[in-house]
């Protein structure tokens, strides 16, 4: 099954491991891993033994020509972030458009990834939607809210727990404070949670409270 490997990992809930995921990375020669301190916890769950290379955004275009000698010489890699589907704000695009470009076969496993369950859970229209991921943090951010003040889909988000509030009052200053939204955290962990509410009230609720965990906001299209 020599080839690249895309294969999602639990975004919480370690029960979301497929069958199939486990397979693959038992069988690879090596693991494309974002972080192998978060990996090989992962690993040694599912008792698997298979080698680690460290493979991340810092380290993506430095190291990209070393994995695509492996993949042509006739080896078996599988790539995983820290959580979700890899190249999902994460390290991967790079290797999967060299891959192609080479001939060299890639297959994306399905799996876990935090934008769908947090857009299905929030009670807005999902049946046409825009993924933004995060947003800049600095250069460009007002110029892309001001882009999206139109947008007519649904918009997904991801965000840091740190600036949660700051996101949540520029969205309101931007795209209007009756716009409805909702903001998923923890999704398929102990504590998963799901706000929902206009962004005013999203922005007082999050005024008055200090999140933690991995956050998805989901906010409603501008159908005025």
């Amino acid at each position: 099954m020599s080839g690249l490997f895309l294969v999602p990992t639990p975004i919480g809930n370690l029960e979301d491991m497929t069958f199939r995921a486990i397979r693959v990375l038992q069988e690879a020669d090596h693991i494309l891993t974002e972080d192998t301190r978060v990996t090989g916890r992962l690993l040694k769950h599912f008792s698997i033994d298979t080698p680690m290379l460290s493979y991340h955004q810092h380290n993506e275009h430095r190291v990209l020509d070393n994995m695509i000698k492996r993949l042509e010489s006739g080896a078996t890699l599988a790539l995983v972030s820290d959580a979700g589907m890899p190249a999902i704000s994460d390290a991967g695009f790079l290797l999967v458009r060299e891959c192609i470009s080479k001939a060299i076969r890639v297959e994306a496993l399905p799996g876990a990834a935090a934008f769908l369950p947090a857009l299905v859970a929030s009670g807005l229209p999902c049946d046409r939607f825009c993924f933004e991921g995060f947003l800049p943090v600095k250069k460009g951010r007002q110029t892309r809210l001001r882009e999206l003040a139109s947008e007519q889909r649904t918009m997904v988000f991801y965000e840091s727990p740190h600036r949660i509030l700051k996101t949540l009052t520029a969205f309101a200053e931007t795209f209007g404070e009756g716009r409805l939204a909702c903001v998923s955290r923890e999704i398929s962990k102990i504590y998963e949670e799901h706000v929902r509410g206009s962004l005013a009230e999203l922005t007082s609720i999050f005024s008055e409270r200090k999140v933690k965990g991995e956050i998805t906001i989901v906010v409603s299209g501008n159908n005025a």
